[in-house]
């Protein structure tokens, strides 16, 4: 049964053209018995792409971008099936694998041949994954957490649900006003949480340290996305760094901080698409065609005016802190040593990144109706693009 195994991977693994594949699916086909081992050695290529800093929402994302319907239920139910033999998972891995979608295989009433060469097809890929910078801990290892009482525990939920809360509300309305309104009590909120969380951390000298969280980043458009979430953490006193080749930005901070990212971030893109949307329906309706370049500059404007904006509004609440004398004498030099932290543990777990060149903006009104979206949606810009790794 190995060797069988063994003679299809060497023949389907390890060369870029069809006739390996079809020569390996053809071993395959013609030995049922091997299917357990088949299925445990897709097992074990996710184990190892664990060990190298690989999540379950990036291995899913990246064979739903390369590869097929058939290869993502199969990855999915590889991974299920993984991830279901260890004691403990890492933090936001249940969220991810809840995400995942349809777990079955490819449908057995499809002939083997090709059920082995979508097997082959994925383990062809899983087996060509690099090493990645972790952002977490593999699965099976415990870290512990800062430790934290159960009021600030209640409080974080009571807090994050608010925004939730919010940031719902102006995604589903159809006034720009009120989606304004909405999403700058948001930030306010994620702004005067984080300022909380950095002064209470400090007077009980807890032991918080930055963390980080990827966030896909999907075409269409994912210049544009990037730049948005770049601004975003970088408003929520984080860091964020695109990996274009494999869809993910990973956002390092603190985890509070990194908790509003990824929950304001969201909400942008829906209200963003949303918004573009409106505006491009208004376009056709005079006549006019062009809906890719018109996109493109929309969204490249809307995440351009993001960063003045989130950053206008954590400067007002670090003012109002101060004002309301919450810490005054220790607030900012608590900031700044955070700030530090994760300065210094993004350029660890990247000491080498390049900026990219936004280039390809041509339709004027795309920009003009992006930038007045972003300014109903409280958002900003900033004059860069997004850190690549």
């Amino acid at each position: 049964m190995d060797s069988v195994i063994d003679d299809a991977f060497a023949a389907a693994l390890y060369s870029d053209g069809d006739d390996g594949l079809d020569t390996g699916a053809s071993l395959l086909a013609a030995a049922p018995q091997a299917d357990p081992e088949l299925r445990r050695r897709g097992e074990e290529y996710l184990s190892r792409a664990w060990r190298n800093g690989w999540q379950p929402a990036d291995v899913i994302r990246l064979v739903r971008r390369d590869l097929d319907d058939p290869h993502v239920r199969l990855t999915a139910a590889l991974i299920h099936a993984e991830t279901g033999r260890y004691a403990h998972l890492p933090p936001r891995w249940a969220a991810q694998l809840a995400d995942l979608g349809p777990t079955a295989e490819p449908a057995r009433d499809r002939d083997r041949f090709t059920r082995a060469t979508t097997h082959l097809q994925l383990y062809r890929l899983l087996l060509r994954l690099p090493p990645l910078e972790p952002a977490g801990p593999p699965p099976g290892e415990t870290v512990p957490g800062p430790a934290e009482g159960e009021p600030r525990t209640l409080t974080r939920i009571r807090t994050l649900t608010r925004i939730r809360a919010l940031l719902a509300k102006a995604e589903a309305t159809g006034y720009p006003e009120e989606a304004e309104a909405l999403t700058a009590k948001a930030q306010e909120l994620m702004a005067r949480h984080s300022l909380d969380e950095a002064l209470l951390a400090a007077r009980t000298h807890a032991k918080d340290t930055p963390g980080a969280c990827r966030v896909g980043v999907d075409a269409p458009y994912e210049t544009a996305k990037a730049i948005l979430l770049d601004a975003v953490a970088a408003a929520n006193h984080c860091r964020a760094v695109w990996n274009e080749a494999y869809g993910f930005s990973t956002v390092v901070g603190f985890e509070s901080d990194l908790e509003s990212v990824e929950l304001l971030h969201t909400s942008l893109l829906v209200q963003g698409t949303a918004a573009m949307t409106k505006a491009e329906a208004g376009q056709r309706a005079a006549g006019r065609k062009r809906t890719k370049t018109f996109r493109q500059a929309f969204l490249m404007a809307y995440a351009h005016r993001i960063g003045g904006r989130l950053a206008e509004a954590g400067e007002h609440a670090v003012t109002e802190a101060v004002q309301e004398a919450r810490g005054a004498g220790d607030l900012l030099p608590v900031l700044a040593a955070r700030d530090v932290a994760v300065t210094d543990h993004t350029e660890r777990m990247f000491p080498e990144t390049t900026a990219t060149r936004v280039r390809g903006v041509t339709d004027g009104e795309g920009w003009a109706h992006g930038t007045a979206a972003a300014d109903r949606a409280h958002v900003a810009a900033r004059g860069r693009g997004p850190a690549l790794p």
